[in-house]
């Protein structure tokens, strides 16, 4: 199992795996957290204690995005419409991921919603 956790280490998260590779998003708010999202069926993932991280929703209300209650970092987003068998966890906050063994897809979800990188 592979853990991630805020700064703060109040809301940790845990997966089966090391992401093999993550997602760079240029979306308003993506870019703005700065976040590398990695991908696990929401399954796979234990959450932190929902009284630890705040939800923002806004625009077309797909996504939940999560972050820490106490020092405020991204920890991971969530479908709310129930139908992805996906969610994404910051893999940033794994601590000694070897990023040269890691592929970084750039994601234009600015304006065409397709991966630059393909």
């Amino acid at each position: 199992m592979i853990k991630a956790a805020c700064h703060c280490g109040a809301a940790s998260l845990t997966v089966p795996a090391a992401p093999t590779e993550v997602t760079e998003c240029n979306c308003s708010i993506c870019r703005r957290l700065g976040a590398r999202w990695a991908y696990y069926n929401p399954a796979e993932v234990t959450l932190p204690a929902p009284a630890t991280t705040q939800v923002y929703v806004w625009g077309d209300r797909m996504l939940a995005f999560h972050r820490c209650k106490a020092c405020g970092v991204a920890t991971h987003w969530q479908s709310l419409d129930g139908s992805r068998d996906r969610m994404a966890i910051n893999a940033r906050l794994v601590d000694d991921l070897d990023w040269s063994r890691i592929r970084i897809r750039q994601f234009d979800g600015a304006a065409t919603w397709a991966y630059v990188d393909e």
